[in-house]
């Protein structure tokens, strides 16, 4: 056999769709990952760092969710009704606000950690 060829098992090489389902599946599981090291960083630099990973990750996870839409790979749920969209936006836009003024009032008491907690590259 030669070493560079794969193995045929009885075809189980995966689809394109099911390759592209994986590969969407992954993009969602790292937008997590990101998300969750953004919130938790307390290094503006690694912040950062995540933020821009994030944000590159959420363009490729809309590309694979859209190519997957126009090639009929991906069932699109019903569209809820806007009414109820209207509300959610409300809804979230009233509680950032309360978060800002809540954060805005409680400025002086926080401290929030700067960058003089970073040593010749090393986080503390």
């Amino acid at each position: 056999m030669n070493p560079f060829q794969m193995p045929n098992y009885g075809q189980a090489i995966l689809q394109d769709q099911d390759l592209i389902y994986t590969a969407l599946a992954d993009q969602k599981r790292v937008c997590r990952e990101y998300t969750t090291a953004v919130t938790e960083s307390n290094c503006k630099v690694v912040r950062q760092a995540f933020s821009t990973l994030l944000h590159e990750s959420l363009q490729m996870q809309a590309e694979l969710y859209y190519l997957m839409q126009n090639q009929n790979m991906y069932n699109v749920s019903s569209q809820a009704p806007q009414e109820e969209i209207r509300k959610q936006v409300q809804q979230y836009t009233q509680i950032q606000q309360k978060t800002r003024q809540l954060l805005h009032q409680n400025q002086h008491p926080m401290h929030v950690p700067s960058m003089q907690h970073e040593r010749q590259g090393q986080f503390v």
